[in-house]
């Protein structure tokens, strides 16, 4: 069932006219996934490489989670199901936001057959717009309140290069949030794998 659904999202064309490098969906998910990351959209890099959060976000983002490349891209342990699936180009200032056809197409159908799933990050304000209903209105006092949400979902910043400021004014982040997403993350995932033995 995954598998059809993920060769589908492979041979979407919904935004084909709205893609200028053409359609590239990137997604990663397992039925026995455990962690789930909502990110924003791929970028350039991506889009190239077929290959999610791999770029300076995505090394940013395993140092967080303590998590190495072989960890990080098993499907089995982690899904990664951006809010949009395709590069959506070039803006004035940065990447364009997440095409907005592919979270309503996707994401339950693609939630519902991954079970297992015990947290989400919620990174960016798109991913916490869609699935945070009782959030305040900024990413900073939406992080700030993130054990409102916790375990099942973590609304997190952004961790591009382009958010460096960000996390040098709210230390509060990487001292408090970060170590509690990877002491989860880990126990989670090492409790799994005592299971496989």
């Amino acid at each position: 069932m995954l598998d059809q659904l993920l060769s589908q999202i492979q041979q979407c064309q919904t935004c084909t006219h709205h893609l200028d490098l053409g359609p590239n969906p990137v997604v990663q998910a397992s039925s026995t996934s455990k962690l789930l990351i909502i990110g924003q959209a791929p970028g350039l890099k991506v889009h190239q490489t077929s290959i999610p959060w791999n770029d300076p976000s995505g090394d940013r983002l395993r140092k967080w989670l303590q998590l190495d490349k072989s960890d990080f891209y098993d499907s089995s342990k982690i899904a990664i199901v951006p809010m949009g699936f395709c590069y959506p180009g070039k803006g004035k200032s940065g990447d364009l936001p997440p095409r907005p056809e592919c979270a309503p197409l996707w994401h339950k159908r693609l939630l519902e057959l991954m079970p297992q799933v015990g947290m989400t990050l919620l990174i960016g304000q798109y991913a916490q717009n869609y699935y945070l209903a009782d959030k305040p209105s900024t990413l900073t006092e939406t992080v700030k309140n993130w054990q409102h949400w916790a375990p099942k979902q973590i609304p997190m910043p952004h961790p591009s290069p382009r958010n460096t400021l960000w996390l040098k004014r709210n230390l509060w982040f990487e001292q408090e949030v970060v170590p509690y997403i990877r002491t989860y993350v880990h126990q989670y995932l090492e409790k799994d794998e005592s299971k496989s033995r």
